[in-house]
């Protein structure tokens, strides 16, 4: 049985960052996570795309963003169960509460934080027969290391945003670009628009447009792909290519969590944002995407802020008869779990002579 304070479901930012802000409390954390890594979305689906709303970083990859929150987190000492998923959840007659994974694994807390983003993600999947065969042997449905596919020849299919940019970024990675969407129009950025264009008129990219791909061919890995051109003619081309990538979208659920009682609206945690996150369990909170309320914006930088508000109100649940006095981190310092301390400089006080 694994014990903590907080116990988080989720090892995204918001879930990373939990473990910061609990530790100012001297709360302590573990992490609940499906996936084999902490990072959540940013290290699953898009490890190197940059993402520019963090405060301080006028820049900054999704990757980079996780590794510094870890760096972070460090002298708190968290504790991970990766690569497991939450399943089953009990409370105790002490306002506690044990959760189960589906591995068996348990986990004693006090109390529970689900960060999961938007849930745990399915790729949406072209109806292909057979592409199954040809998974992680040159099909994949979202890219998590580009130099996979250096001096490559790759096909995208898609017409939204992560198909845009994926195809501007291959353009100097792989030998050969290709981008098939069913339809003329692309439901993307402007810019991202523009410069898919700008790279066709270039030869950089090759457009096929209305089309999409209806058969994937090769013997134990993609050698070639068929492609349906939806004109008067409907015309069949075949195309050599090494890896075919259709960017379709990832379809989230909540998974088990849907079953614990607690107030979904449209696939998403009700939860009392007048206060402090709370669902209508007590002790069970939702912070970051994987919650909503009025006025609710899935950003990462809105999640470090619910975090911190859920962190002050499980002290509160914990210390009912003591009254938290806040300090800031420059004047307070920082006390690791690990013996560590960071704090500012004290001033130096000493005489001036007239």
């Amino acid at each position: 049985m694994i014990k903590t304070d907080i116990l988080i479901i989720g090892a995204g930012p918001t879930g990373l960052f939990t473990v910061f802000e609990a530790g100012l409390l001297k709360l302590k954390c573990h992490i609940i996570d499906a996936l084999a890594q902490p990072g959540g979305q940013c290290s699953e689906l898009y490890p190197k795309k940059p993402i520019y709303d963090i405060p301080g970083f006028p820049e900054v990859l999704a990757g980079d963003l996780v590794d510094n929150l870890m760096e972070q987190i460090k002298p708190f000492q968290p504790g991970f169960t990766l690569g497991e998923r939450a399943d089953d959840i009990e409370k105790l007659e002490d306002g506690t509460f044990i959760v189960t994974t589906n591995k068996g694994t348990k986990h004693h807390a006090h109390s529970v934080a689900i960060a999961g983003g938007l849930g745990s993600f399915e790729p949406r999947k072209p109806l292909i027969e057979g592409i199954a065969d040809y998974e992680d042997h040159g099909v994949a449905y979202m890219i998590k290391d580009p130099e996979v596919y250096r001096d490559k020849k790759v096909v995208i299919a898609g017409g939204g945003d992560s198909a845009l940019d994926w195809s501007i970024f291959l353009t100097d990675v792989a030998k050969e670009v290709t981008l098939v969407h069913r339809r003329a129009e692309f439901r993307g950025a402007l810019d991202s628009v523009e410069k898919v264009q700008d790279l066709v008129t270039q030869d950089k990219i090759k457009l096929i447009t209305p089309a999409e791909v209806t058969d994937v061919k090769g013997n134990g890995k993609v050698e070639s792909v068929t492609i349906t051109v939806h004109d008067e003619a409907k015309r069949f081309q075949e195309i050599e290519c090494d890896a075919f990538i259709p960017l379709f979208g990832l379809s989230p659920k909540l998974g088990p969590i849907a079953n614990w009682g607690l107030e979904i609206e449209k696939n998403a945690i009700k939860v009392d944002n007048s206060l402090d996150y709370q669902t209508n369990v007590p002790g069970i909170y939702a912070i970051g995407d994987v919650n909503t309320y009025p006025g609710k914006l899935k950003l990462i930088l809105c999640g470090f802020h619910e975090a911190t508000l859920m962190c002050q109100s499980v002290y509160q649940r914990m210390n009912p008869n003591k009254k938290y006095v806040l300090k800031y981190t420059t004047v307070g310092g920082i006390d690791g779990f690990d013996g560590s301390r960071k704090e500012a400089e004290k001033a130096v006080i000493k005489k001036i002579d007239s």
